[in-house]
């Protein structure tokens, strides 16, 4: 494996080891206060506590295991969901009858959901459904299913004039057969490396909602409740308690943008 390669996907390595293992080893438990409120970066608490008294280097580290589960799971039915979609659309827009109504429908609902501010939306799904993992992976995906919907019914369009899907149409393909066999493989490929994108993209947005307060409920270790809670402090110059949480959301978005850019990219 070449150098470069490894400098790039070991950042991704080592979040992911951190998320897995960390919340095995933090020194305090993440959800009980274990000190007076805002001490300083010390020995005794490496990034010091926040105004409740928490420990902020557990808390941050167990924050990361949350963080990437609601990422992973939200890229991962983004992009399954977005696929489907793009399919049905790009392959029926154009026919008449129930399908093609259908997925015109589907088309122009697209277009209005990626008009809509994204932190808005959340706001009011997770507003409705409350606040849990399995509520915010389904909130973060119906935000950002649209954009691999469209990313693959782009390539469906120009996929489905080729000349061997009409050959195989001649050689008694079935159209479920042959949307299986040639098109999905031929169309899915841009959702699934944009799937890194929504995986940052997912970890922004929950941040974002964690900071407006309708993420996960506190004591729960969540970046973005934790950058809101330190925000006060830092006004008054106890800073570490937003600082460490905001590098590590940055970090870790940045960390898997880089493995994105290298897999799937022109960094070769």
């Amino acid at each position: 494996m070449p150098w470069r390669t490894v400098l790039v996907l070991a950042p991704a390595a080592v979040v992911v080891l951190i998320a897995v293992f960390g919340p095995l080893f933090v020194p305090y438990s993440p959800r009980d206060v274990v000190a007076s409120p805002d001490l300083a970066p010390g020995a005794q608490h490496w990034f010091g506590t926040d105004s409740a008294g928490l420990d902020v280097f557990s808390r941050t580290i167990a924050s990361t295991q949350n963080d990437l589960l609601i990422a992973v799971l939200t890229a991962l039915v983004a992009t399954v969901a977005g696929i489907a979609i793009g399919l049905l659309v790009g392959m029926n827009e154009s026919r008449r009858g129930i399908l093609g109504l259908l997925a015109r429908a589907l088309s122009r609902a697209l277009d209005l959901l990626q008009a809509l501010p994204a932190v808005v939306i959340g706001l009011v799904l997770v507003g409705f459904f409350g606040a849990s993992i399995p509520s915010l992976v389904v909130s973060l995906a119906f935000i950002l299913t649209p954009n691999q919907a469209r990313l693959v019914r782009t390539e469906v369009l120009r996929v489905r004039g080729e000349a061997y899907l009409d050959a195989a149409r001649m050689a008694g393909d079935r159209e479920f057969v042959l949307v299986l066999r040639h098109v999905l493989p031929n169309s899915a490929w841009p959702a699934v490396e944009n799937a890194t994108l929504v995986f940052g993209s997912a970890i922004v947005i929950a941040g974002a909602l964690g900071f407006l307060g309708v993420g996960l409920h506190p004591p729960t270790p969540e970046w973005g409740n934790m950058i809101a809670v330190g925000a006060p402090s830092a006004a008054a110059g106890r800073w570490w308690s937003a600082l460490f949480p905001a590098i590590a959301l940055a970090l870790t978005v940045f960390a898997m943008s880089a493995v994105g850019r290298r897999l799937f990219g022109d960094d070769q």
